[in-house]
């Protein structure tokens, strides 16, 4: 299927590896021009050059984006690049579980910042440019642990059921403008911090994912692909999604008790 995404400019933010860089190789491979971000430089250059040598036109900007003024510069640097911005992913962010009690205000805020402020910082910058384009998507990134948290699961949790309502007030207030907003909800899959994990404890990654689908009691019985998580966020972005906005869709094997 043709996702009519050539030559559509779609940013990336947290681009630099795992989901981000997954969903990067597939709008790449769609012919998208992708503008990734991330804290990580030496990272985040060597996945753009791995895109590159597949023929994608990227830019790359370092950046932090639970700093306003850095996430604000990406957005427009991304415009000033390639003179238009048709699509943005919300995708910076990080697990993080513990005890109610063990979570401090620091830590509070520091997780509102990176997965909340973040996206609706990002989203205000990239507004008028959307408009610009005659419309265009956005997809937050976030977790199962938005529709169902549970016990031990503060800061994350609380942070990503926000992106939810996030998502649902801006595609109603941003679809008059012929721009989708609708959120992607990940369960356990392949990523950069089950590798690092996989490491400290000392397992082989594939033992490692299998053992967290076993022990999650996973439906499908395996930890998803990165590239079939990218394969869904770049559908929601296409035209091909065109009627598709407000959605929470989960990529979870089954897992999530809530549809």
């Amino acid at each position: 299927m043709d996702l009519e995404l050539g030559g559509k400019v779609v940013l990336v933010t947290g681009g630099s590896e795992g989901l981000g860089a997954a969903v990067a190789r597939r709008l790449v491979r769609e012919g998208a021009k992708v503008a990734l971000c991330a804290r990580g430089v030496e990272r985040l250059e060597a996945t753009a050059a791995a895109l590159r040598a597949e023929g994608g036109d990227v830019l790359t900007v370092q950046a932090d984006v639970s700093r306003a003024w850095e996430v604000e510069h990406f957005v427009d640097a991304a415009h000033a690049r390639f003179g238009r911005i048709d699509a943005l992913v919300n995708n910076a962010g990080t697990a993080a579980g513990r005890p109610f009690a063990s979570v401090s205000d620091a830590e509070w805020e520091a997780d509102l910042q990176l997965k909340v402020f973040a996206a609706i910082r990002a989203s205000r910058q990239a507004l008028p440019f959307l408009k610009e384009s005659g419309g265009g998507a956005i997809v937050n990134v976030l977790a199962i642990a938005a529709k169902t948290p549970g016990a031990n699961s503060t800061p994350s949790s609380v942070s990503r059921a926000a992106g939810l309502a996030l998502t649902k007030a801006l595609s109603k207030e941003f679809g008059p403008h012929d721009i989708r907003v609708n959120a992607v909800l990940v369960g356990i899959i392949e990523s950069g911090q089950w590798e690092r994990r996989a490491r400290e404890v000392g397992k082989p990654v594939e033992s490692f994912q299998q053992e967290m689908a076993r022990h999650a009691g996973i439906p499908l019985g395996r930890v998803g692909k990165a590239e079939e998580f990218a394969d869904t966020v770049a559908f929601l972005l296409s035209p091909r999604g065109g009627y598709i906005s407000g959605a929470a869709i989960n990529v979870d094997g089954g897992l999530s008790a809530a549809v």
